[in-house]
C-alpha cells in the first residue's frame, strides 16, 4: 500500500497572516486561497497542508512539525532563505535530540505552530541535558526563539555534562 502524499490541516487565528508566513517559509504561493482557507501543495516533502481560520480551535501545543533536509549544504541554504524572508529563527547546531545528532533550526508561525528543519547526522545513545532538566517541555521542542544554541555552549554552562552511559539522561 502506498501513501503518495501526506495531508495536514491546522486551525489558525488569522488566515492572511498565516498565508503570508507560509509563502515565505515554503518559498511558494498558496495553491488555493479562500476567505477562511489556504492550501499549499509541496513536492518536497510530499505534503498537502491546509489552514482553516477558526480562532477557537487553534491548538499549537500538540507538538511540532518537522522537515528533514538531505545535506548540511541544503540546511544552510534553507536557513539563509528563511532568515532573508525575515522569519524569527532559533538555531540548534550540533545538538543531540530524540537520540540523534542533528543540526537544525526552528520557526514558529503566527499561530504558535513550531516547525523544525533539520539535518540528521547519526543516531546517539543520549540527549542533551536540557531535554532532561525541564528547560524544555519535551525533547525536540525549542525553548527560546532569541538565542542560538550549540552543544559546546551547553557543556560550558553545565557542571555535569551528559556522557554516554553516565545515567544523566
Amino acid at each position: 500500500m502506498k501513501f503518495p502524499r501526506m495531508h495536514v490541516s491546522l486551525y489558525v487565528k488569522d488566515i492572511n497572516d498565516t498565508a503570508k508566513f507560509y509563502e515565505s517559509f515554503f518559498n511558494q504561493k498558496a495553491n488555493k486561497v479562500k476567505p477562511d482557507y489556504v492550501k499549499f501543495e509541496l513536492e518536497e516533502p510530499s505534503l498537502i497542508i491546509s489552514f482553516v481560520e477558526n480562532q477557537e480551535k487553534v491548538s499549537p501545543a500538540f507538538g511540532h512539525l518537522g522537515i528533514q533536509i538531505e545535506s548540511e549544504e541544503e540546511l544552510r541554504k534553507r536557513l539563509t532563505a528563511t532568515n532573508n524572508a525575515g522569519l524569527k529563527i532559533l538555531e540548534e547546531m550540533g545538538t543531540n535530540c530524540c537520540y540523534a545528532s542533528q543540526d537544525k533550526f526552528w520557526v514558529t508561525d503566527p499561530n504558535g505552530y513550531q516547525w523544525e528543519v533539520y539535518f540528521f547526522h547519526k543516531d546517539v545513545e543520549f540527549n542533551d541535558p536540557r531535554y532532561s532538566n525541564g528547560e524544555s517541555s519535551q525533547c525536540c521542542m525549542p525553548t527560546d526563539d532569541k538565542k542560538k544554541i550549540r552543544l559546546v555552549d551547553l557543556a560550558a554552562k553545565n557542571e555535569e555534562v551528559c556522557e554516554p552511559g553516565s545515567g544523566c539522561c
